[in-house]
């Protein structure tokens, strides 16, 4: 596996962050870490400071042609001048959503544990299927994915397949030829230094 063939890094939001201060935060992760993509998971319902939130980090992720995806909310994602949405619910409307939203939105699911689901949702048009938690607690119902998992479908199965939840440097270098994007997120907004932690777990992807 050479360098280009590591997996990538799929990179998402804090739950919550200062609008004011974050784009920066993020420009200077983005120029000094290779981002695949950029997911804006934020808990608010607020449409107003989702659109503003999406509208900062848009100019900041496209500047560096980084994709950027919103959690859950797909009828956001035109309007947002978005490139996709991350769905929750195992990508059960992704067949009507890629009807609607054409074949250039980027859809994908989080299928929690479920090698059904992530079967479902490859099958209906996702462009990618995430599983998670890799460490119980962090993710869904508190159930933790089967490395086995990870390798079958790296073999079987041509959707590309992410990883997420409760990464560590350790399980970074152990599934990094099972996966084809770690999801990184709460592992380093709660750290004092993030850019520096997404650095160590990026080092950690091994050939």
């Amino acid at each position: 596996m050479s360098a280009e063939d590591l997996p990538q890094i799929y990179l998402v939001t804090p739950e919550v962050f200062d609008i004011d201060s974050f784009p920066d935060q993020l420009a200077n992760i983005l120029d000094s870490v290779e981002i695949a993509c950029l997911r804006l998971s934020l808990t608010t319902l607020d449409e107003n400071l989702i659109a503003k939130s999406a509208d900062a980090l848009r100019q900041v992720a496209h500047a560096r042609d980084v994709a950027l995806v919103i959690e859950r909310h797909a009828l956001l994602v035109d309007r947002l001048g978005l490139d996709g949405v991350h769905l929750l619910d195992g990508g059960r409307n992704i067949r009507n959503l890629r009807k609607d939203m054409g074949e250039d939105t980027i859809l994908g699911a989080f299928c929690n544990t479920s090698r059904h689901e992530g079967l479902s949702a490859g099958e209906a048009g996702a462009d990618y299927v995430s599983f998670g938690p890799i460490h119980a607690g962090a993710l869904g119902n508190g159930s933790e994915v089967n490395p086995d998992l990870l390798q079958w479908w790296s073999e079987m199965i041509e959707v590309p397949v992410i990883i997420e939840g409760g990464l560590t440097e350790k399980l970074i270098t152990d599934l990094s030829n099972k996966v084809d994007f770690f999801a990184i997120g709460p592992e380093i907004w709660n750290t004092v230094d993030p850019l520096a932690h997404l650095k160590k777990l990026a080092a950690a992807r091994v050939s």
